[in-house]
This record gives structure tokens, C-alpha cells and sequence, in this order.
């Protein structure tokens, strides 16, 4: 009814890994969600996503992977790429359009550098290929917050962080950020924090120019999180690649810019 959504899981090891997929089209694509994947998975979210991204249904057969349930400490980025194409070849998904977010990029970048006969074309937005000040100065904010397990303070910073000023005068989303720290509490953040660290942490920066399938990248130039020039430093490192910035737009610019979708699936489809 709502474009096939279903959630599923795959064992690996002693966990698991949530997941979700939805539509019919002929080709794959693979959906890599950002650092909030931390506080909450895939787990549930097969319908409300599906209608989010209901345009891709078409012409993919979608799925979006959380990181697993159960994460070592230490663990890095590029960890986090080889759990996934272990999922991957689970699912027996050998060849896929990849689109990361945030952190979910980060990851999607080394999935295409130790990979690369699994990527067919690549989408990276609103990511990092190296620390930057803006994202230290966020996540480590958040670390402080979540080691303290104020949860309240976390879920209201990465709000405000996670959109443009203008965005969220427009929408008034400040009269709701006293909700955030009521809903979806996770027992402990433990899983966050581990996730948290393996961003500032992360630098693919050098290994960039081994990306060889086509790809795209998207940034936001408001991000108060990754900052508003990390996506000309990655699209001028990745061999032929495509630099779309909406100006004026926060972190979750696929929210703010009516036109992120309409752009990813005409380069997704585009047979250059």
C-alpha cells in the first residue's frame, strides 16, 4: 500500500542491523542516514520514509541501513562501510546507486574507495571528507551533552544546528524543541557516542581521488555543522565530479530545498 515498505534485520555476529526498503523500480539504491541514527534507527521508519522519498520509488527499489545495533568501541568510519557491504551481500546487493547524508556520507565515501564495483553512482551531501572546525566544534559539543545524558540540551542543539536561521524563523521550529527531549529517548547513548567520535575522527580526504564512478555532491551553504565549503573540498578532490551548492540552506538541506530531490534523480539517471 504505502510503495512495499517493509523493515527487516540481518544478523551479524552477536547484532543485528536495521533496515528498511520500499519501491519497485528496476535499479537499487542505498540510503546511508546521518549521526541521529545514533539515538534511533531504521527500526519503524519503512512507511514514514517511504512517503519522504516516495519520488525514488519508481525507479528504485530502495533501502536505507542503520549502523548495527551493537557497536564496538573505536569503531571508525570506514568499519562502519565493511558492516554495510556485509549487509549488502546478505541482501544480495552487488551493484547500487549509493546516497549518504552527514555521517551516512562519510561512510558512502569509503564504501566507493574499498568497493567500488558495488557503486554505481554516488551522491554525498552535506558531509565531510576531513575535520573542519565547524564539525568539531558540533559534534564535540554534542559528546559533551550526551556524556552528561542531557538529552533534552542534545536533541534541541542538534535542531538548531541542523537547519538554516531563516529556516527555522519561517517554520517557527523553536516553539517545538521543548517536545524533543520528551520523545524517543534511547536507554543509554552509548551507541551515539560511539558514532559521534568515529566523525570527528574521520578523514578520507587523500583516498578521494580513488572514487571513479560518477558522483555528486551536495552541500548546504548555511551548514552550521559540516560548514559551508566542506562539498567544493570533496567535489575537488573526487575525479569528475559535480558540485551542487544551495545557497542559503542548513545541514538538512534535503529539507530546506524542494529542488534536492528533483537534482539527485535526474543525475542518478542521467546516463553521464
Amino acid at each position: 500500500m504505502f510503495y512495499g515498505a517493509k523493515g527487516g534485520r540481518i544478523r551479524m555476529g552477536n547484532t543485528d542491523m536495521d533496515y528498511l526498503s520500499f519501491g519497485s523500480g528496476p535499479k537499487k539504491l542505498v540510503m546511508i542516514p546521518g549521526l541521529t541514527d545514533g539515538i534511533k534507527t531504521v527500526r519503524g521508519m519503512a512507511v514514514p520514509m517511504a512517503l519522504s522519498y516516495r519520488k525514488y520509488s519508481g525507479e528504485y527499489k530502495v533501502y536505507m541501513f542503520s549502523r548495527k545495533n551493537l557497536l564496538e568501541k573505536g569503531m571508525t568510519t570506514r568499519d562502519m562501510a565493511r558492516d554495510l557491504k556485509i549487509a549488502l551481500d546478505e541482501l544480495e546487493i552487488n551493484r547500487a546507486d549509493v546516497l549518504g547524508v552527514s555521517q551516512g556520507g562519510m561512510i558512502a565515501q569509503y564504501l566507493a574507495i574499498d568497493f567500488p564495483q558495488l557503486v554505481r553512482r554516488l551522491v554525498l551531501t552535506s558531509t565531510i571528507s576531513r575535520q573542519n572546525e565547524a564539525i568539531q566544534a558540533a559534534v564535540n559539543s554534542w559528546i559533551n551533552l550526551a556524556e552528561r545524558g542531557d538529552y533534552p540540551e542534545l536533541m534541541t542543539d542538534i535542531a538548531e544546528k541542523s537547519y538554516s536561521d531563516g529556516y527555522i524563523e519561517k517554520n517557527h521550529l523553536r516553539m517545538f524543541y521543548p517536545l524533543l527531549g520528551r520523545i524517543g529517548r534511547p536507554k543509554h547513548l552509548d551507541r551515539f557516542l560511539i558514532q559521534a567520535h568515529s566523525c570527528i575522527s574521520h578523514n578520507a580526504h587523500g583516498l578521494l581521488d580513488h572514487i571513479q564512478c560518477p558522483t555528486l555532491v551536495v552541500g548546504g551553504g548555511a551548514d552550521k555543522i559540516v560548514g559551508g565549503h566542506a562539498a567544493e573540498e570533496i567535489a575537488g578532490k573526487i575525479p569528475g565530479s559535480r558540485l551542487l551548492i544551495f545557497e542559503g540552506a542548513g545541514h538538512l538541506v534535503f529539507s530546506e530545498t524542494k529542488d534536492f530531490d528533483r537534482e539527485v534523480l535526474r543525475f542518478l539517471c542521467s546516463d553521464r
